[in-house]
């Protein structure tokens, strides 16, 4: 007997239990137990959701903010109570409360807005309360905009929809560095530039690593990393070099050029120093 991914994949139930077990497995080196992660993310069903539910609570705030993520990208409603536990549990990183945060607007259930609005007014650190911000309107703009809830271009689950298709450049890099638009407004943009992929959008984009929130800027990496464009790499580079930079936005510049270059010193296992 075989159980099923959410995106195609077979595999038996040895190889499911083997592994859920290298994810939890705290004697592996960080990198097998994240190739497990990204493989276990591409699974349904009980055994795969608790197994990234008990790694959310990882030693490594590394591993447990990339397991919150997978859960959302999952979009698994029963993965709900574990995650709001997460993010009100003030014990735990910012990185992992806000990935928690963007995973239940990732899910998108209306059930979710208390908790986000909570967090939104009380969580100390101002990561959170931004992406509760991003989580609150995205489950609200899932009721209005057609296709919110569909993966990206990139196959990604995006915590905002990207804006209007028919918005030029110009306009779209207006509002990603104009510090006085909200959040959710400036995200749009920076989706919407991302799925326009010409040069002067990444060169938008990569402009916005001077904003002043750190989950923006975290937010632009993660998508120079999606896009792959070399041109992002000095920039990129110069962000992971810099040690007053937010840890979370020094490990997505970490991570995307790991994407971008595909080499060895500049990929996941790299970061750990920074996160933990």
């Amino acid at each position: 007997m075989e159980s099923e991914s959410d995106r195609g994949f077979l595999v038996s139930p040895e190889m499911e239990s083997f592994l859920c077990k290298q994810l939890l497995d705290t004697t592996l080196p960080i990198a097998e137990r994240f190739r497990a992660l990204f493989s276990v993310r591409n699974l349904k069903g009980r055994a795969p959701r608790e197994a990234l539910i008990a790694a959310t609570r990882d030693s490594s705030n590394l591993l447990a903010h990339e397991a919150a993520f997978a859960l959302g990208q999952m979009q698994d409603a029963e993965a709900v109570p574990a995650l709001e536990s997460v993010l009100t549990d003030l014990s735990l990183d910012p990185i992992v409360r806000h990935e928690a945060a963007e995973a239940l607007g990732a899910i998108g259930l209306e059930s979710n807005i208390g908790v986000l609005e909570k967090s939104l007014a009380s969580d100390p650190a101002p990561e959170v309360r931004e992406t509760c911000e991003l989580a609150l309107t995205r489950i609200k703009e899932t009721e209005t905009v057609q296709g919110v809830d569909g993966p990206s271009p990139f196959l990604s689950v995006d915590p905002a929809a990207p804006a209007a298709q028919d918005a030029t450049v110009e306009e779209l890099r207006e509002k990603l560095l104009n510090e006085d638009k909200g959040m959710y407004e400036r995200y749009s943009a920076l989706f919407a530039l991302r799925n326009q992929g010409t040069r002067e959008a990444v060169s938008a984009i990569i402009d916005s690593l001077a904003a002043r929130s750190a989950l923006l800027r975290h937010e632009v990496a993660y998508v120079l990393g999606q896009l792959q464009n070399k041109s992002a790499s000095d920039a990129l580079i110069d962000v992971l070099k810099d040690a007053n930079e937010h840890p979370m936005v020094r490990h997505e510049a970490a991570e995307a050029l790991g994407s971008i270059a595909g080499i060895a010193h500049f990929s996941t296992p790299s970061v750990i120093f920074i996160i933990d």
